[in-house]
C-alpha cells in the first residue's frame, strides 16, 4: 500500500505538539510496517533525519505554507496532484488540514477545534480560514483521529460529526524526560535561576496559554514567598501584547520571572525535571502534552479544570480555574509549603503515565488509518 503522509510540521529543532506528534508516531509506524510504501509530503527542504527508513520517500511540495492563501494552494492544488501523480492509497494528515478536491482515503488528526469558542485564540485571518474550512474537513474525511476523549465530544456537538467516525488515540510523552538526580537538578538551578528553586511554565506563547493570569497569579504568591522562588518560562514569544503584556508590567517581581525561549529537548528535559512544579494553566487545549512529560519527569503539575485536563491529569495533579488568579496563587503556596502533597501528586503522576505512551499512540493510529482503508473500499462494494 502507498500510504502519503503531510509532514510539512516536521522541522528540525522547531517541533511543536503537533510536530512531535507526527514526527514520535510516523517513525514508529514507518518501521513497523516495512511492507508498505511512506510519501512523506513537505512543504520545504526536510532533514534526513525525518526520513526515518527505506520505505520512506520525501516529496518536497510548494508553496511553503505558512499563511492561509499557501494552505489553500498547498492543500488544495499542491497536495491533491501528489495524490494523483504517486497513485496514493491512503493520506493521513495529522494536523487538522486536508485536500477537499481528493477522492483518496483520508484520515485526519484534529488536535481540537479552540477556534471555535475562542475569537482571539488565533490571528484574525488564520480564525478565519479554520472556522469556514475545518467543518468542511471533518465532513468530507473518511475517519477522524483525535487525542482525547473530550475533543472527540466537541468535535460531535460543534460538527455534527457521527462519534462512529473518530477515534482516540491520545498523546505520548517523549523519553528524555524522565527524574533528575539532585546534582543535576542543582547544577541546572545554577545554570538557569542562580541556584534558586523554581516553577516552570512550558509552552510557545499565545493568549490560549495563559501566561498572564499565571504572571498575576506568581506575584500574588511571591508576597508571601519566603524562599526565594522563581518562575521560569520556556516557549517562543508569538504574542506579547494586550494583557500579557499589562500583567507583566504590573508586576512587583517581574525580576523573579525569566524567560528562557525556545528549548532543545535535552535542556527542557533538565529544565522540568528540575523545577518545584510544572504550570499549565491553558484555557483550551486537545490533550496537553507537558502534563505527561511531568508526569515522565516525577514533578508536580497544577492544570487547568477545564476541557481535556482534568482527563489527561486524573487525580495526579492540583486543578485550578485557569481564570482565577488567586486559587492559582493558592496552589503555587501548596506546593511549596506541603511536601506530603507535592509527593502524593508524584506517586499518582508515576501510575497515571502508564496510560500514555507514544508506542500506544501508533498503534492506536495505525487501527484507525486501516479503519479508513477499509471504510472507502466498503463503500466501493456498496456502489
Amino acid at each position: 500500500m502507498r500510504i502519503a503522509v503531510n509532514t510539512r510540521l516536521l522541522l528540525k529543532n522547531k517541533l511543536d505538539g503537533i510536530g512531535w506528534f507526527t514526527a514520535e508516531t510516523t517513525k514508529r509506524i514507518v518501521l513497523e510496517h516495512p511492507e508498505h510504501e511512506f510519501y512523506f509530503f513537505f512543504d520545504r527542504s526536510y532533514d534526513l533525519d525525518f526520513v526515518y527508513a527505506d520505505n520512506v520517500h520525501p516529496v518536497v511540495l510548494c508553496p511553503q505554507a505558512r499563511h492561509p492563501v499557501l494552505w489553500y494552494l498547498f492543500f488544495e492544488v499542491s497536495v491533491r496532484r501528489a495524490l494523483e501523480k504517486y497513485k496514493i492509497d491512503l493520506f493521513l494528515s495529522p494536523e487538522g488540514y486536508m485536500s477537499l478536491g481528493s477522492k483518496v482515503p483520508t484520515l485526519m488528526v484534529i488536535h481540537d477545534i479552540n477556534f471555535e469558542h475562542g475569537s482571539n485564540y488565533l490571528k484574525k485571518s488564520h480564525q478565519k480560514y479554520m472556522t469556514y474550512f475545518s467543518p468542511q474537513y471533518a465532513r468530507y474525511s473518511t475517519r477522524i483521529a483525535t487525542v482525547s476523549e473530550f475533543s472527540k465530544q466537541d468535535i460531535v456537538d460543534t460538527y455534527h460529526i457521527e462519534p462512529e467516525k473518530i477515534d482516540v488515540v491520545y498523546d505520548g510523552a517523549h523519553s528524555d524526560y524522565r527524574p533528575i538526580d539532585p546534582e543535576l537538578k542543582q547544577r541546572t538551578r545554577n545554570e538557569f535561576t542562580q541556584g534558586s528553586r523554581y516553577f516552570i511554565f512550558i509552552s510557545t506563547i499565545i493568549k490560549r496559554k495563559n501566561l498572564a493570569t499565571l504572571l498575576t497569579a506568581f506575584d500574588l504568591f511571591k508576597q508571601n514567598d519566603t524562599g526565594g522562588m522563581k518562575l521560569v518560562v520556556v516557549g517562543q514569544r508569538v504574542w506579547w501584547q494586550d494583557e500579557l503584556k499589562d500583567a507583566y508590567n504590573r508586576m512587583e517581581h517581574k525580576e523573579d520571572v525569566i524567560f528562557i525561549g525556545r528549548a532543545e529537548s535535552e535542556t527542557l528535559a533538565r529544565l522540568l525535571g528540575s523545577a518545584e512544579a510544572l504550570v499549565y494553566p491553558s484555557l483550551f487545549e486537545g490533550f496537553g502534552i507537558p502534563i505527561i512529560e511531568a508526569f515522565q519527569a516525577e514533578v508536580p503539575v497544577i492544570t487547568s479544570n477545564c476541557t481535556s485536563m482534568p482527563e489527561v491529569a486524573g487525580e495526579a495533579a492540583l486543578l485550578v480555574n485557569p481564570t482565577d488568579s488567586r486559587s492559582m496563587s493558592e496552589a503555587l503556596g501548596k506546593i511549596v509549603n506541603d511536601p506530603t502533597l507535592s509527593f502524593d501528586l508524584v506517586q499518582k503522576g508515576r501510575e497515571r503515565r502508564k496510560c500514555f505512551s507514544w508506542e500506544k499512540t501508533s498503534s492506536r493510529l495505525w487501527d484507525s488509518m486501516m479503519k479508513t482503508v477499509g471504510e472507502k473500499m466498503d463503500e466501493r462494494r456498496e456502489i
